[in-house]
């Protein structure tokens, strides 16, 4: 904060308050903020949730009620931590209100994103933080063996996607933030989320998740073929393996984020796909499924030793299939450790109902 000239952090509920005190709020219209200077910190909190507060940490609290102007609680922590600042750092994800209602109350301060503050302390995983990324990668393991199981032809995404929640609750997942499931030409769908449509037979399922445990995210792609996979897949699956391969072996500490990005370009590049790689090679895992650093193109921040992020290459062919592989690694001394134990390979789906 002294660096950055900042005398106020206020964090909404969410990754950030987490990971500054160990806990967050359940997030909703009324207005909630870990308010810290350099001197002190408190919160501001709805009345409903004072008892949830004092139970979780150790600060003190300014409550209001519904019929209350939580305005008002928030110029009395404010006045108790000293007064008001010339320089606040929000929550990336703050709520526009309750932005708004600050700036209300602080018109004369500046305003600045508490990421640039947080965002290179959360990018280095202390031990804590490693063991529980192991683990949330284990359950999303079981999570991806349980999605192939499931899938059989005439089985919906939507059902596929069901099994692997399951699979992930019952191995220990706290939450489980998203599972993506594509079927045949939905998998050249980067996004695409599970639905109504039908497994068939002849075509590739793409299977994209993560699960949170103690917090922490995990998120690993795999694909499997209903039947023998076509010469053409097994072409392109191959081009962003060898793309995987090369992007995990650029991924070092001292070297730019964009050199990963670039190893994996090239690749697809050289094959003639590069128009269909749509995306970034990877980006930062950990409180957040997406979090620095970004592994794109331009970004020159230099990895570091504990970070941990994503290896995601894909290619994307509009109408017929996608094909996208992914590891999610902590950086060590060496090199890259891969989260995942499932292997890469194609998983071969039997082709009859």
């Amino acid at each position: 904060m002294a660096a950055a000239g900042c005398e106020l952090v206020a964090l909404g509920p969410g990754d950030d308050f987490r990971y500054v005190c160990g806990w967050s709020p359940l997030a909703d219209e009324r207005l909630c903020l870990l308010l810290v200077t350099p001197d002190g910190q408190a919160v501001v909190s709805p009345r409903l949730n004072l008892e949830s507060v004092q139970q979780s940490i150790a600060v003190s609290v300014f409550a209001y009620g519904d019929a209350d102007d939580p305005g008002s609680a928030l110029l009395d922590a404010l006045a108790f931590l000293g007064g008001p600042p010339q320089c606040v750092a929000v929550s990336d994800d703050l709520r526009a209100d309750h932005l708004l209602l600050i700036q209300s109350r602080l018109p004369h301060a500046r305003y600045c994103l508490a990421s640039a503050l947080l965002a290179p302390l959360r990018a280095r995983k202390d031990p804590f933080e490693v063991e529980a990324l192991r683990r949330a990668a284990r359950v999303a393991d079981e999570g991806v063996q349980a999605a192939f199981r499931a899938c059989r032809v005439g089985t919906s995404e939507g059902e596929v996607a069901e099994a692997a929640r399951r699979a992930m609750a019952a191995a220990g997942a706290d939450e489980v933030p998203f599972v993506l499931v594509a079927s045949g030409p939905n998998s050249a769908l980067p996004h695409h989320r599970p639905g109504g449509r039908r497994l068939q037979p002849g075509e590739p399922i793409l299977v994209d998740l993560g699960a949170r445990v103690e917090g922490y995210c995990s998120d690993v792609t795999r694909v499997g073929f209903l039947g023998e996979p076509t010469q053409r897949f097994w072409e392109v699956w191959q081009v962003v393996d060898r793309a995987l391969q090369a992007a995990l072996a650029a991924a070092q500490p001292g070297v730019p984020a964009s050199h990963v990005d670039r190893a994996a370009r090239q690749v697809i590049e050289a094959a003639g796909y590069g128009a269909h790689f749509l995306h970034r090679t990877g980006h930062g895992l950990g409180l957040s499924v997406h979090e620095p650093p970004s592994l794109h193109g331009t970004n020159s921040e230099i990895l570091e030793v504990g970070m941990a992020f994503t290896v995601e290459p894909g290619i994307y062919l509009p109408g017929d299939f996608g094909i996208r592989l992914e590891e999610a690694v902590i950086l060590g001394p060496s090199g890259p450790e891969v989260l995942s134990r499932l292997p890469r390979q194609v998983v071969t789906l039997r082709a009859t109902p």
